[in-house]
């Protein structure tokens, strides 16, 4: 009885919080010295990564420098995928003027005046601007330390209509700059990444991989209890490719590498790439998607914008296993899915209860 009096308590604090549309922000500005207990991890959580933090190996994320020769690259791109589902890119064609812009366009949008930045607060994912707090903030366990204003942009043929207009005057050129360019590198990644697999260059952009991609930019404020809280709980993602801006302020991104959590240092001009669920699908398991989390800090803000090429709109696309892939001695790992179920599945489970691929072994 005193659990579920606990949980329809905890249920309302989220209602309340919620409700305010003023996101954790708005909790830092009104002169919070505590976080409240909705953000409280587990207490065995923190012992545990207490605990294993002392036994830490020193790990590096692989670096990649796209200006090379591209035999190199490819071999380069295929080994960081197989082993750690991450690489940063260096030299990635995107100007830095552009990356600063995209950067500065998400801090002004979090720092303006809270009552037009409720305009764009809601929870309905058939909007194509959204700006709340922790999307999962009703089926997770522990509330998010982070607000996040997420942009769809879809594919050009599969809408007629110019809704630059929605989006956010304090980010709006800078969002659509950045979009243009990050899609220009999503398919050039995609070319070495299918190279990698020993197919034709345009193997995964004829899946159509690349149509459709949505930048979730997030603001983790300053924490003034780091240690008991996340800004975003362990998860691997469940589209094909993510490219990761971050500030180069806070070092908070990590990454789960041989049962340890490894630091994604911070390059002046990197941008993080890393390979989701469905890859990992259709590569029959040759590509490894893995689970990686950002932690707080006392420093702040933290911003990183996170660009998901999830496949396209339409939900009736079937991916499986690649054919060419596939053979008597490599049988298929992984059941064919339905692209609406799949992100029905996603969208209806919490970051922290999502098993990811499990749902779909042969």
């Amino acid at each position: 009885m005193a659990g579920t009096i606990e949980e329809e308590n905890r249920i309302e604090m989220l209602k309340a919080f919620d409700k305010t549309q003023s996101g954790v922000k708005g909790l830092i500005d009104s002169g919070l010295q505590k976080i409240p207990k909705i953000f409280i991890r587990p207490s065995e959580e923190v012992a545990q990564e207490l605990l294993t933090h002392k036994k830490q190996i020193q790990f590096e994320v692989p670096v990649i420098d796209l200006s090379g020769m591209r035999k190199a690259i490819v071999e380069e791109v295929r080994i960081a995928s197989e082993t750690w589902g991450f690489f940063q890119v260096v030299n990635h064609g995107i100007p830095l003027s552009v990356v600063d812009g995209m950067i500065e366009g998400v801090r002004k949008f979090n720092e303006m005046d809270v009552e037009e930045k409720k305009k764009y607060y809601t929870r309905d994912g058939m909007r194509r601007v959204r700006f709340h707090s922790s999307h999962d903030l009703f089926t997770s366990a522990t509330a998010s330390w982070r607000d996040t204003l997420s942009i769809s942009f879809s594919d050009p043929a599969d809408h007629h209509v110019d809704y630059e207009d929605e989006l956010p005057i304090s980010c709006r050129d800078s969002s659509v700059e950045y979009s243009k360019h990050v899609k220009k590198l999503g398919n050039n990644l995609l070319g070495l990444l299918s190279e990698s697999l020993g197919l034709e260059i345009d193997h995964l952009k004829s899946m159509e991989c690349l149509k459709g991609h949505r930048l979730y930019c997030h603001y983790y404020p300053a924490c003034p209890q780091p240690e008991l809280t996340i800004g975003t709980t362990k998860h691997s993602d469940g589209g094909f490719l993510t490219i990761l801006l971050q500030n180069q302020i806070i070092n908070s991104l990590q990454v789960l590498h041989q049962g340890q959590w490894v630091d994604i240092q911070p390059i002046p001009g990197a941008l993080v790439v890393n390979i989701g669920d469905l890859l990992q699908l259709v590569s029959n398991g040759k590509f490894k998607s893995v689970k990686h989390r950002a932690k707080t800090s006392r420093a702040g803000p933290r911003i990183s914008v996170a660009c998901f090429f999830s496949g396209p709109d339409n939900g009736d696309k079937v991916y499986g296993p690649i054919e060419e892939l596939v053979s008597q001695e490599n049988p298929p790992l992984y059941k064919e899915v339905l692209l609406s179920e799949y992100r029905v599945k996603i969208l209806t489970t919490g970051l922290d209860k999502y098993r990811g691929l499990d749902y779909y072994k042969v």
